[in-house]
C-alpha cells in the first residue's frame, strides 16, 4: 500500500503539477521548484532532501514508520523518475484540482497503513500527536511558505493554484486518513466482563463501566464506554460480537478529548 500511495502521488505530480509548475506540499513542491529551475532530477532531489527528516522520524516516531516512510521516499524518487511529464489537460484549473486531491488521496493512503510521505508529514504527525491538531491542517498550515516561494518565483497566478492544489492535498489527507478523528462507543451487553477482559488485552485504551438493566426486560447489563480512534471500531466490534452478538452499540463522534488520551 505504501509503493500504490508513492505511485499516485508520482503521477499526481508529473501528470497534473509538474507540467504547469504548480508546486505540492512539502518536501516534494520543494524538490519540484528546484528541478523546475535547475537541471537537477525531482526524483534525486526529493530522496536527497529526505534524508535528514528520516533521521529525525527514526527518533521520533519509531522503526516501522521510518522503514516504510524510506521505502516510500525510495520508490516516489524512482517513480517521479521514471513517469514521464505529461499535459494530461490543458486547463490549469482542472490540472491544480485533480493534481493536489490525487496528491492527498496518495499521501493518506500512506499514512494510513503506518508511514509518511516524508518531509513535513514527519513534522505533521510528531505535532499531531502531541495536539489535537489534523495532520491535513498541520501540513496545510506549514506549507504557506511554499505558496510565498511559488508567487516570487512563477508568478501570483501560479501561487494560488499552488494554494489551491495544497488545500486540497491536505483536505483528501483528512478524509483518507482519520486517525485524528475520535469517537466514543457505548456497549450496552450482559457480558461485560469477558468482554472487558479481552478489550484490556487487545485494545490500549481505558474502559469505563457502569450497570445498568433493560428498561423492557429489566435484565441486567453492563454499558462499556470507551474513547477510540476510528481504526479500532472494526477490531472492537468482532471482539464484542464475539461474546455477545445481541450487544447493542452505539458510536458517535467526539468533538474534543481532555485528558489522557495515546494517540499513537
Amino acid at each position: 500500500m505504501v509503493i500504490l500511495g508513492s505511485l499516485i502521488i508520482a503521477f499526481a505530480f508529473n501528470f497534473f503539477l509538474v507540467p504547469f509548475e504548480i508546486l505540492s506540499s512539502g518536501i516534494s513542491g520543494i524538490a519540484i521548484l528546484i528541478g523546475i529551475l535547475t537541471p537537477f532530477d525531482i526524483g534525486v532531489l526529493n530522496f536527497l532532501l529526505n534524508i535528514p527528516l528520516l533521521i529525525l522520524g527514526y527518533y521520533k516516531l519509531g522503526k516501522e514508520i521510518t522503514i516504510n516512510t524510506l521505502v516510500c521516499v525510495v520508490t516516489l524518487s524512482f517513480f517521479l523518475y521514471i513517469l514521464p511529464v505529461v499535459f494530461l489537460t490543458d486547463n490549469i484549473l482542472l490540472a491544480a484540482i485533480f493534481g493536489g486531491a490525487i496528491a492527498g488521496i496518495g499521501i493518506g493512503t500512506i499514512m494510513k497503513f503506518a508511514g509518511t510521505s516524508g518531509g513535513l508529514d514527519i513534522i505533521a504527525i510528531i505535532i499531531s500527536r502531541n495536539s489535537n491538531v489534523s495532520v491535513g491542517l498541520l501540513l496545510t498550515a506549514m506549507n504557506g511558505i511554499i505558496v510565498l516561494i511559488s508567487g516570487y518565483v512563477f508568478g501570483w497566478d501560479i501561487a494560488l493554484y499552488t494554494l489551491l492544489s495544497i488545500y486540497l492535498t491536505g483536505k483528501m489527507i483528512d478524509k483518507v486518513h482519520t486517525s485524528q478523528i475520535k469517537l466514543t462507543m457505548q456497549i450496552v451487553t450482559t457480558e461485560g466482563e469477558a468482554i472487558r477482559e479481552e478489550l484490556l488485552q487487545s485494545i490500549y485504551r481505558g474502559i469505563t463501566i457502569t450497570e445498568g438493566y433493560g428498561g423492557y426486560t429489566k435484565e441486567s447489563k453492563q454499558i462499556l464506554m470507551m474513547v477510540v480512534t476510528r481504526y479500532e471500531t472494526l477490531q472492537i466490534k468482532q471482539i464484542v460480537r464475539s461474546h455477545d452478538k445481541k450487544a447493542f452499540i452505539n458510536i458517535f463522534e467526539t468533538v474534543e478529548v481532555e485528558g489522557e488520551f495515546a494517540r499513537n
